[in-house]
């Protein structure tokens, strides 16, 4: 086998990334406390969908990438409630469409 270059990553381009990003957060507020792994899941997503959001256009997701940063913090700290709060405000904030 001979490896010439990296595989591209699948970055969900533009406005691709909205639909991705609510889809994800959707199933981490689903599963943020479910045993077995929910909280080490949802925790992870928080991050993706922060990071994936900052790095495309940060000034216009500058307040959803905060909301996402106290969500993660509240569900590592067991509050899910609180968690699942911020991660409502985080989709409201996001288009529908």
């Amino acid at each position: 086998m001979e490896v010439l270059h990296p595989k591209p990553l699948e970055t969900h381009p533009g406005e691709q990334v909205i639909p991705w990003a609510r889809r994800q957060l959707e199933l981490a507020r689903e599963i943020l406390d479910n045993p077995g792994g929910g909280l080490l899941f949802a925790t992870q997503t928080i991050g993706q969908v922060r990071a994936a959001l900052e790095e495309r256009e940060p000034e216009r997701w500058e307040e959803v990438v905060a909301i996402l940063g106290q969500a993660e913090d509240m569900a590592v700290h067991r509050e899910f409630e609180q968690s699942r709060r911020l991660l409502t405000d985080a989709l409201e904030k996001l288009p529908s469409k």
